[in-house]
């Protein structure tokens, strides 16, 4: 008898269906089952927040839920940001603002800088400081990293 469950997402468009333990995280499942690897795990107890994707629109930590959790859900995870080898205007200031370094963090950056500009589209530095407060970096020191989300919001607005 297996205890395996069939977890159904849509992931970035595209319909994944697997079979899993019903203990997988959702982070190991986008990894492993999906074979998106864009999803950091960093810490595995939601503190880096590198494995942030959006489940249902809502930046969630795949590291804290379990796939089963999810099943019938609309997931975005950093590969669904691009349009094919097109970076959106987020990346792109990542990319012109030197928002990376080691790269570890960048997809949690991203994620949750998305949410942040989908609900303010122009935020002021301080508040940028406050929606990304919930992912770790330990190489830019955040100045190239609020410096890449504001000109990604002025790049939107305009």
């Amino acid at each position: 008898m297996s205890d395996s469950q069939t977890v159904s997402v849509t992931i970035n468009g595209h319909v994944y269906t697997a079979d899993c333990d019903p203990r997988l995280t959702l982070a190991d499942f986008i990894r492993h089952k999906c074979g998106l690897t864009g999803t950091h795990l960093g810490c595995e107890h939601g503190v880096c927040g590198a494995c942030t994707i959006m489940v249902d629109g809502r930046t969630a930590r795949a590291c804290l839920m379990l796939a089963v959790q999810v099943d019938g859900s609309t997931i975005t995870t950093v590969e669904g940001l691009a349009s094919g080898n097109e970076l959106n205007p987020l990346q792109e200031a990542f990319w012109d603002n030197h928002g990376l370094q080691c790269g570890f963090c960048t997809s949690g950056m991203l994620m949750c800088a998305t949410e942040l500009l989908e609900e303010n589209p122009d935020p002021s530095a301080e508040e940028v400081r406050e929606g990304i407060s919930g992912n770790l970096c330990r190489c830019t020191g955040y100045d190239s990293i609020v410096k890449s989300v504001l000109a990604a919001a002025e790049k939107m607005r305009s």
